[in-house]
């Protein structure tokens, strides 16, 4: 079943019916790319539910149901009836509904007896505002009388505080009215300089700021009292749950349209200006933006800049193939996730409360790849500085770090080992797409240590010899307290409530503890590709010691996963505390692993003497689902403690035998690297969001982004998707089909084309921008291969190598390329 349709010529998903399985957001804005910061998680990330016209997590009392942050109601003075546009929270059945997400925005149009009304959500950038321009018109042919009333949640700015605290927080929410714009002013008193409004640019017949008063005693917010009355109490909040609410009487004659603005934002005063007078606000600088804002003149311009800028965004990698769906989100909606995948990592979302966790060192460094050639170059240039900052001095790194301070979170602390290799591989990706080496020379600290400094390259080495030296008994690394999948534990000691199965950030007596130490083949092979890159740094720097010192490295750690690494039909996982192979035939549950099979066929290990090629072809009979691919198989049906949180889920959830979308990923390059076009294309179809759309009813996701994860075979749910858009799904994705399948790869020195298509494509096109030059590129394949390029030519020359100029000149240039 199908809730709606992509609309390929606005690059907008339409969707056409409110009851959708899950609600399907959209980000308007996100705190690292609009300015959207307030403290300890809580405030302002502007995420917009499909289905119900409301601030999705704006408050952290509402799970699961989901309910509360902000809606638009009308009260019709000729039927008495009571309806939101945006279908929730009332539920009424609407003449007309349609919800249109977009880059940047969304428009919900919801009509019922003759009115319609129809709102553009966005968030302009470089603001910290939301604007609602809503046009409201009489479609019949009667004049239609009525009140239009606002509604918003204010939330108490610490999240946790927020939902915990609440003999305090019940008793701080303050505000104060001006006109028609509502200004939430808890604890601006004392602790804060920043404050929240909610604006109308019409005069308002009322106002309410009391949830209660709104809402009425014990009613819900799908039969709010004021509405139900029609008329607001200008309640003013004194504690309890403060609110903004505006209503505003209308009349229209037959086909007649009005248009307002509403605009919800948060701002900020310096420490000293606070207040025009005692108690009240200094609204000198927040005027400036209401009065902009409020105008819609000045609103349009504000949404055409986003459209402009999401357009030059996305625009920097376009194609034309024979497959539309992947064209669809290449060209808009993997890009769109990749960047607010990129801003938010996985810290809030509609699964993520924002709470706490900050951003992962991991995520950040491969979140890159989807976005470092969409993204400003001093952005990722500084991501990868600040990445650097949280490294020890012995190379190993915070697990986590926080967005406002930029340093570690020492709560969760270091030991995941595949933490400092992702240092060098975010390195490698910045280098190959912009060209500046120079960030290899600048100073970084350790451990936010202004004192302890050293160049971003010593940085790289550092992580190398850690790895070399934290390795087990077969040579291979250590897998620490996790390694990728954070839910294979193998060095737990105990576990009560309240511990993390990921065990003590300082494991240095853990071999005295539990014998033998872990190892991981993910990272052996994950060490193989990155030290990979690393050499091939030392090389540009005539770095002949550390060259040589990586070559060894990597040959040394290719001989190990070859040597105790194969099972006879695949690679094992891992060894365990006792020295057993973990992922092994010889295990009665979790005989083959996903993760480890990735990883060593991105490094292309095995694949001389085909052994890799026979374990990609079990991972396809093993692994391999109509709906992707199973993390591992069978999926444990007790919990183990040996092998730790892993197991604790039920059979074909998250990571004990869930298809956990990313690894789809780094198997689609796999099969690249070994030139099965064929296969490597029925991977990414199995996980593309738009080829889910056909069957959303068990998706359940939304259609236009990439989930974490799908149940597996061995869950009641088969099929079903969760934790969508915050997921390395969106950039190992656009990583396998822009640089593998299509084969549009940046190098040190050029772009390498080097595609591994199908057999049965006949050609494609990709337009891409790469270094200050633009490449317009078609492939045509007359032999019909998956692989092999047999000729390139470059502004009618004929190109030695596959690899193209790095011309720097600004200019558009002609690629033609024939594959054979």
């Amino acid at each position: 079943m199908k809730y709606g349709q992509f609309d390929a010529t606005k690059k907008e998903y339409v969707i056409q019916t409110p009851n959708t399985p899950l609600p399907w957001i959209n980000y308007l804005g996100t705190q690292e790319f609009f300015g959207m910061i307030s403290n300890s998680g809580g405030g302002y990330c502007f995420m917009i539910d499909a289905r119900k016209q409301r601030l999705t997590r704006y408050r952290y009392n509402n799970v699961p149901m989901d309910s509360g942050g902000r809606y638009l109601y009308i009260k019709d003075d000729q039927t008495g009836k009571m309806w939101a546009p945006g279908w929730m929270p009332v539920k009424a059945d609407l003449d007309v509904y349609e919800c249109r997400h977009g880059l940047g925005y969304t428009v919900i149009t919801g009509e019922k007896d003759a009115i319609r009304v129809s709102t553009r959500y966005f968030v302009p950038f470089n603001e910290s505002c939301e604007i609602w321009e809503t046009d409201i018109t009489n479609t019949g042919k009667r004049k239609k009388s009525f009140t239009l009333f606002s509604f918003v949640e204010f939330c108490g700015w610490e999240a946790l505080n927020d939902a915990t605290n609440l003999q305090r927080t019940l008793n701080l929410g303050e505000v104060e009215v001006d006109g028609s714009v509502i200004y939430h002013l808890t604890e601006y008193r004392e602790r804060r300089n920043h404050f929240a409004y909610f604006a109308a640019s019409e005069k308002i017949a009322g106002y309410d700021t009391d949830s209660e008063s709104f809402l009425g005693r014990y009613n819900g917010f799908h039969e709010p009292r004021v509405v139900a009355e029609g008329k607001s109490r200008n309640s003013v909040a004194c504690g309890w749950n403060p609110c903004g609410s505006h209503s505003i009487r209308i009349t229209l004659k037959p086909g007649e349209t009005r248009k307002m603005n509403f605009m919800l934002g948060y701002a900020q005063n310096p420490e000293n200006e606070k207040f025009s007078a005692p108690g009240v606000l200094n609204k000198k600088r927040v005027r400036v933006t209401l009065k902009k804002y409020l105008n819609r003149k000045n609103s349009e311009k504000a949404f055409e800049n986003v459209v402009k800028q999401w357009e030059e965004l996305t625009g920097r990698f376009q194609v034309e193939t024979p497959y539309k769906n992947l064209d669809m989100m290449v060209n808009t909606w993997n890009q769109y996730q990749c960047v607010t995948t990129y801003n938010m990592a996985r810290s809030t979302s509609y699964y993520e409360t924002g709470i706490g966790r900050g951003i992962g060192y991991r995520d950040a460094c491969q979140d890159l790849y989807g976005a470092v050639h969409i993204m400003p170059p001093e952005r990722s240039r500084t991501r990868i500085l600040e990445l650097a900052a949280i490294q020890w001095r012995n190379g190993a790194t915070y697990h986590q770090y926080q967005q406002l301070d930029k340093k570690g979170n020492a709560t969760i602390g270091v030991g995941f080992n595949d933490d400092p290799l992702w240092l060098i591989l975010g390195t490698a990706t910045y280098i190959k797409e912009t060209g500046d080496w120079s960030i290899l020379e600048e100073q970084a600290q350790f451990d936010n240590n202004p004192k302890d400094t050293a160049t971003l390259y010593e940085h790289l080495i550092i992580s190398v010899k850690h790895i070399m030296e934290h390795r087990g008994p077969h040579k291979l690394p250590l897998v620490g307290r996790a390694d990728w999948n954070d839910c294979l534990n193998l060095i737990m000691t105990s576990i009560k409530p309240g511990d993390t199965f990921q065990g003590d950030a300082t494991h240095a007596s853990l071999k005295d503890k539990i014998g033998s130490v872990p190892e991981s083949l993910m990272i052996a092979g994950q060490f193989v590709w990155a030290v990979g890159e690393f050499m091939r740094m030392a090389q540009h720097k005539k770095d002949r010691k550390n060259e040589k010192m990586a070559a060894a490295a990597v040959k040394e750690m290719q001989a190990a996963i070859i040597k105790h690494g194969w099972d006879g039909e695949w690679f094992v996982r891992a060894f365990d505390r006792f020295g057993k192979k973990v992922g092994s035939r010889e295990n009665p549950e979790g005989k083959i692993f996903a993760e480890s099979h990735g990883w060593i066929g991105m490094a292309s290990v095995g694949k001389e003497n085909g052994m890799l090629e026979k374990a990609l072809d079990s991972v396809k009979e093993r692994l391999f689902s109509r709906h992707g691919i199973v993390l591992q198989q069978p999926a444990y049906t007790k919990y183990n403690f040996y092998l730790g949180e892993m197991t604790s889920y039920p059979p074909g959830v998250k990571e004990n035998g869930g298809i956990f979308c990313q690894p789809t990923g780094w198997l689609t390059i796999s099969e690249c690297n070994v030139g099965r076009g064929d296969q490597a294309m029925e991977y990414y179809k199995s996980i593309c969001p738009a080829e889910r759309e056909s069957i959303s009813d068990v998706h359940r996701c939304e259609p236009y982004v990439y989930a974490q994860m799908i149940a597996g075979p061995d869950s009641a749910r088969f099929g079903e998707a969760k934790n969508s858009w915050l997921t390395g799904t969106a950039a190992s994705s656009f990583l396998a089909v822009s640089q593998y399948i299509l084969g549009i790869k940046p190098e040190y020195d050029g772009l390498l084309i080097d595609p591994c298509i199908p057999k049965g494509w006949k050609g494609f096109r990709v337009h891409r921008k790469f270094r200050n030059a633009t490449y317009e590129i078609n492939v045509v394949n007359p032999s019909h291969v998956s692989k092999g390029v047999k000729s390139v030519t470059v502004d009618g020359k004929t190109l030695a190598g596959c690899i193209l100029p790095d011309f720097k000149d600004g200019k558009h240039h002609k690629v033609e390329v024939v594959m054979g």
